[in-house]
């Protein structure tokens, strides 16, 4: 066997910038970006979507036994996360270290997975960083150019854009920032354009303007290279026709020499043993570098505080593949500035191989909305009951791959009850509990006798054309369509044994045939724990314990024989329960506000609920003590004894699939390949 640096391998690579929690809303994952500004929601530029989808697509390479590696973090420089610490009133390293653990938290419910969840604020950024960039300055892509910002005298600072409010030169808005107006949307002007302005941090201070220098990369001279690259990269990765049509347009334009440098104190320090002159290096000891050019850069420093062998994985194009995923906004980041880093070492990098992005997921016929507080949050997902793999289903399932595509709570629960419950949930319940039952009593009947008989080779074929095209586009990134085969498989499932009419009486009266069937549909549901756990892990973990069997690597055919006659199974237990349609209106009635409103009516509802609950105890004590009087301590001791009582009712009520081992998911214990070095395994 080939040690893991000289075969293929996959490298799933997420950037988060750490200014907010979470939205739902970005659609794959590879190139994560997370601002630490609010909670995730469902919309579009969501990490959590973003990870939900590149998530799948690393599952999906473990579970065909492919060594692959998927890092993410929070990218923590920059001015939105200064300016956040100053809103709240703390250090930079506090305000990152607060939404790291919240993101930390909510991915783990959610069941992303990383091998790593790392953070660019560390010494291995600075190392690496740096040294791409002396690789620059050496090779001469870098220039300085002068330029004049508005400087803060009392703070003795430039202010970024940001840091600067003012009236907006285009509608008149007096609270325009100096990169975006939150009335009209205008971009296209300057800090310096705005009228009135005023320094973020102390209104009362006027800004004053100033030269400063900075260091810019020469993308103009790189254009050729990069242009190269991106014709062959994007033809043989396959990429995601809008991200081609961005990087085509930016390449289109012309590329023109970028700013890599920052004046601020939180960030990756510039290195100054570059600069030869004392003033030169006076200069830019108060500088850092610009977020979009060393954030990019945290993909490969997490890898390297993952393992010391990070570069068989950055530094062998030959042998590795990087498969990104992203919003459509972050494109030009990931297919031409960093990209034109690399290049710019004249180092071997592993580079850009497969790029996916996506159009927006909207929500109710609107948008979703941070600041009104419309949509779904990564809490309130966990806060409504439904299980994880719920919500996977149903965003995967409508990913806006080439679309935007629509997040409706009716649609929701529809599909929850009409094809989770349905299809997949009734198929694995129906034929464990028959297994189950005294006629097999949980062992697998002998189906040799009747399993290769012609009239089972039309659902054989049919399961393996399924599967066939599963494969397909699962390889090809297509993640929503290959969804729709894995749930095809199931009812494949349900179809054959209801076209061969599965029960008790077959069992009475055809036994050969019924154990045939038994052993075939037995075979697809195992068949099923493997195809749809790249997208609903815990329900592949609990269909593998009902099964009693490991989990088995997605195979190029299947034969319907995997789990043999006389195996002995587990219980049956249920993948998903129905959700009542009533809470569609529940549901939207309270995302539908600010969150402030939704805190409020959280208050009010618990108040409500707390008053009916103590008005109900005093009535049922009052009707109790003329009934049959007891001393005050019996009355506490048999509350006590019914508060117990309630409490392990509760306990034992769950919902959808649960892990036959808490902690460890089946297909980690599949992929040889990444047991073959002492590189950490996932």
């Amino acid at each position: 066997m080939y040690p893991i640096w000289e075969t293929s391998l996959e490298v799933f690579s997420v950037r988060m910038c750490s200014q907010g929690m979470c939205d739902l809303s970005s659609l794959s994952c590879g190139c994560c970006n997370i601002y630490r500004r609010s909670e995730h929601h469902l919309n579009c530029d969501s990490p959590l979507l973003l990870h939900r989808f590149t998530l799948t697509y690393f599952r999906y390479n473990k579970a065909r036994g492919r060594p692959t590696l998927f890092i993410c973090g929070t990218d923590e420089y920059g001015t939105a996360t200064e300016t956040k610490a100053l809103e709240e009133g703390v250090t930079p390293r506090e305000l990152c270290d607060k939404y790291n653990k919240i993101h930390t938290e909510i991915y783990e419910w959610f069941e992303i997975g990383f091998d790593i969840f790392g953070r660019t604020s560390t010494q291995q950024q600075q190392n690496i960083t740096q040294d791409i960039f002396r690789r620059l300055y050496e090779n001469d892509y870098l220039i300085e150019r002068s330029s004049q910002q508005p400087y803060c005298e009392k703070h003795k600072a430039f202010l970024a854009d940001r840091y600067i409010e003012g009236t907006c030169p285009k509608c008149g808005y007096e609270d325009a920032r100096g990169d975006q107006c939150d009335k009209c949307g205008s971009v296209d002007y300057g800090p310096l354009d705005l009228k009135n302005a005023r320094c973020k941090v102390d209104p009362d201070v006027r800004p004053v303007v100033r030269q400063t220098r900075h260091i810019h990369i020469r993308l103009d001279k790189l254009q050729e290279d990069i242009q190269k690259w991106f014709s062959k990269a994007s033809e043989d990765g396959d990429w995601s026709s809008n991200g081609k049509v961005i990087t085509e347009s930016w390449l289109k334009q012309g590329l023109r020499d970028r700013g890599i440098t920052r004046d601020l104190k939180w960030g990756t320090p510039i290195p100054l043993d570059v600069f030869k002159g004392k003033k030169d290096k006076e200069i830019y000891e108060d500088k850092v570098f610009y977020v979009w050019f060393d954030a990019c850069i945290g993909y490969v420093s997490i890898t390297a505080n993952y393992t010391q062998e990070w570069e068989k994985w950055w530094r062998d194009p030959e042998n590795v593949r990087l498969y990104q995923f992203m919003g459509k906004d972050n494109v030009p980041f990931h297919s031409v500035i960093f990209p034109g880093s690399q290049i710019g070492t004249k180092e071997p990098w592993t580079m850009l191989h497969h790029l996916s992005t996506t159009e927006y997921l909207n929500y109710e016929n609107g948008k979703f909305s941070k600041s009104r507080g419309v949509g779904v949050f990564g809490n309130n997902a966990k806060d409504t009951g439904i299980p994880a793999d719920v919500w996977r289903y149903y965003l995967l399932k409508h990913r806006p791959e080439t679309a935007d595509s629509q997040f409706e709570w009716r649609d929701f629960i529809a599909q929850n009850n009409n094809e989770l419950l349905a299809k997949l949930g009734n198929f694995v319940n129906r034929i464990v509990k028959l297994v189950n039952s005294k006629i097999y009593n949980s062992i697998i009947p002998d189906y040799t006798a009747k399993h290769s008989d012609p009239e089972f080779d039309k659902a054989k074929a049919e399961v393996n054309q399924h599967l066939e095209r599963y494969l397909r586009e699962l390889d090809a990134v297509k993640l929503k369509d290959g969804l729709g085969v894995a749930m095809d498989i199931a009812q494949a499932g349900n179809n054959f044994i209801q076209s061969h009419k599965l029960d008790n009486k077959l069992a009475a009266n055809e036994p050969e045939k019924a154990a045939a069937v038994v052993g075939i549909a037995i075979n697809i549901i195992y068949l099923c724990a493997s195809v749809f756990e790249p997208y609903l892990p815990a329900t592949s973990r609990s269909i593998l314990k009902q099964l009693n069997a490991p989990f088995l690597v997605i195979p190029d055919q299947w034969k319907g024989d995997d789990i043999k006659p006389g195996h002995q199974i587990g219980k049956a237990e249920y993948l998903f329960t129905m959700i009542e349609p009533r809470m569609e209106d529940e549901w939207r009635d309270m995302y539908g506000g600010t969150q402030a409103e939704r805190l409020k009516k959280e208050e009010e509802a618990a108040k409500k609920a707390a008053v009916k609950a103590a008005n109900k105890a005093k009535a049922q004590a009052k009707k109790a003590a003329k009934k049959n009087p007891k001393s005050d301590q019996q009355n506490d001791d048999e509350e006590l004894d019914k508060e117990s009582e309630h409490r392990s009712v509760e306990a034992s009520a769950k919902e959808g699939a649960e892990p036959a081992e808490p902690g460890k998911d089946p297909v980690d214990s599949i992929t040889d390949g990444v047991q073959q070095t002492t590189l950490p395994t996932s």
